[in-house]
């Protein structure tokens, strides 16, 4: 099976990533790749690596890094500035090359004339259109469904494709979801949602990447004695309230985004150490005695994130809310710490900072579920499986 995997990056990691790599916007696409899964940022490359291993041929598209999706389309003869708005809005025909241009002519013509995307750029849909009449996939994953919308996919996926959406975020701004054959999400509210609304849906959760401790090395000391790693903003209200209580009785350190929209009464600033991604926030993981959790309103009463597994992957003793299935996931109290209120919370991190034998064992309980059971690969299988059922060759 052909597996196609579409993702998006955050623009600030993205800025980072090249300010970080001189010369990087300049280099092929390959070696554009190979520096962006380097950074272990997101998802990086670990569901097409997982479900290369079970044998399929998978490979992943960032459809919104512009410098990654140029050297792609350069090099396949298609220019990417020509599919671009210009100052009036318009949306440009794209040119390029004979060779990309008769690949692609079936289905950039349909969605030059009927696309209206709600979010996705148009040079992001041109040259996405051609990666996938390119990759020629049996099934396309699409991670970011609130970014590439159900029109956009029915326009540019050819016939006989299969499509799967996963999501853990809000609700895309739209109600058609027609073109999509299944719909994956680690919160089982999202999935009644879907079933609810004619579309097939089946829960499939987040995971640890094990190969990611093989490319950090050997663990620094922990010099943290507890940390958050997330964002920070008005719609963070009940997570900010949280942090500063914790920061005004026990203390902590802060890595993040949004520390700007707090009030400069906040005692985060005083906590605030900046952005950390990809490797950095691992790296602040494993240098943590314990690191806090906190999820937001849209998870209800269900335990989802992605901090649930990269703090426990980091050996990194987690204390996160209290969730109705975290026991599915994480033993509450032998793999993990928990709290109800922010009252617990301060208590439970009192209580873990004064017994280093009980912190460790949880962490090190937690660490090993994370490595043997909530891993990529048993996800890609399931998610193999699932396509398998849809008819996906």
């Amino acid at each position: 099976m052909r597996i196609l995997i579409l993702n998006t990056d955050y623009p600030k990691f993205l800025a980072q990533m090249y300010r970080d790599n001189p010369g990087l916007e300049k280099a092929d696409y390959d070696a554009q790749m190979v520096a962006r899964n380097d950074s272990l940022f997101g998802v990086a490359d670990y569901y097409s690596r997982n479900f290369q291993a079970l044998g399929h041929d998978a490979a992943e598209v960032h459809v919104n890094n512009r410098r990654m999706q140029s050297a792609w389309a350069g090099t396949h003869g298609l220019e990417a500035a020509a599919a671009e708005p210009d100052a009036a809005g318009a949306r440009a025909r794209p040119s390029g090359g004979q060779a990309l241009r008769s690949l692609m002519r079936p289905f950039v013509a349909p969605l030059m004339s009927r696309l209206r995307p709600y979010r996705l750029a148009a040079w992001e849909a041109n040259i996405l259109a051609a990666q996938i009449a390119n990759f020629r996939p049996d099934l396309i994953l699409n991670q970011e469904m609130g970014y590439i919308d159900n029109r956009t996919l029915a326009t540019i996926k050819p016939n006989g494709v299969k499509l799967i959406g996963q999501i853990a975020a809000a609700l895309p701004e739209e109600s058609d979801f027609s073109a999509y054959d299944l719909v994956i999400s680690s919160l089982p509210n999202l999935v009644e949602w879907f079933r609810a609304h004619g579309v097939q849906a089946e829960v499939n959760r987040l995971a640890f990447e094990p190969s990611i401790l093989e490319k950090l090395g050997p663990a620094p000391a922990r010099d943290v004695d507890v940390s958050f790693v997330g964002s920070l903003s008005n719609v963070h209200k009940g997570r900010v309230r949280l942090l500063e209580q914790i920061a005004r009785e026990v203390g902590l350190k802060i890595w993040g985004n949004g520390i700007e929209s707090l009030p400069p009464s906040s005692p985060l600033h005083a906590c605030y150490q900046g952005e950390a991604w990809g490797r950095d926030m691992y790296a602040v993981l494993r240098r943590s005695r314990i690191t806090i959790n906190n999820h937001l309103d849209l998870a209800g009463p269900w335990a989802n994130n992605m901090r649930l597994y990269e703090a426990t992957g980091m050996g990194t003793m987690l204390l996160t809310d209290a969730k109705q299935n975290l026991a599915d996931i994480f033993v509450p109290g032998e793999e993990v710490a928990t709290y109800g209120d922010v009252a617990e919370c301060v208590a439970q991190i009192r209580r873990y900072l004064s017994d280093e034998p009980g912190r460790a064992a949880i962490a090190a309980a937690g660490q090993r579920k994370a490595i043997m059971v909530q891993n990529y690969a048993g996800r890609t299988a399931e998610i193999a499986a699932l396509a398998h059922q849809l008819g996906a060759a």
